[in-house]
């Protein structure tokens, strides 16, 4: 049986080493998961996403939103977002996510693909606004696309499909050894939402 077209009893360490990414498969039923699909589509503030890469401008179409327990400001790619509130969906799914990872969570980055030409390129989180080596979980949502990490120092590549309801948590030293990414596919045509559940701290 393939290892990712199962629910895990206990979730499992993908990386081989120098890294914490722990898959515990799909936490959610099909039509629980497409509730919430449906209902993110439509409720969360989507707007497309910006950074300034060497002084330019540039607006991405995968979009995105911010939410967080406090209006925290989050800043990445040169761009500062100052958190929404959460929805009470958004709640019911953090509630699920931290009870399935030990972990607790206090914000969290949305992220929209509308299809497979969207996608994110290779990149750590380790943004100073987050908790060191603190826990990200991703929720995936939507249609099932190819996540992966590569090492930094050997460019050892681990892919593995995400499919909607499934989980993934990264932490301890993941970012500082390993780079992610969604890779962009032709082969997808329909939607893909991801929750990532983070700690910001204040400073």
């Amino acid at each position: 049986m393939d290892l990712f077209d199962q629910t895990l009893d206990e979730p499992i360490n993908i990386l081989t080493h120098d890294g914490i990414a722990n898959y515990y498969g799909e936490i959610m039923p099909n039509t629980v998961a497409d509730f919430y699909f449906k209902a993110l589509l439509n409720e969360i503030d989507w707007r497309n996403d910006q950074a300034i890469i060497f002084g330019k401008h540039i607006e991405t179409k995968r979009k995105v939103a911010w939410y967080a327990e406090q209006p925290f400001e989050y800043t990445y790619s040169n761009i500062t977002k100052s958190a929404l509130p959460w929805t009470p969906n958004l709640l019911a799914i953090k509630s699920l996510v931290e009870q399935q990872s030990h972990e607790s969570y206090n914000s969290c980055l949305l992220n929209l693909y509308q299809s497979g030409a969207e996608g994110m390129a290779w990149h750590s989180d380790g943004e100073i606004d987050l908790k060191k080596q603190g826990a990200i979980a991703s929720l995936s949502l939507g249609v099932t696309r190819k996540f992966a990490f590569k090492h930094k120092q050997n460019a050892n590549v681990i892919s593995l499909p995400l499919k909607a309801g499934s989980l993934l948590v990264m932490k301890g030293v993941t970012q500082q050894n390993w780079l992610h990414r969604l890779p962009p596919t032709k082969k997808v045509t329909e939607p893909r939402i991801n929750l990532t559940f983070r700690t910001i701290v204040k400073n």
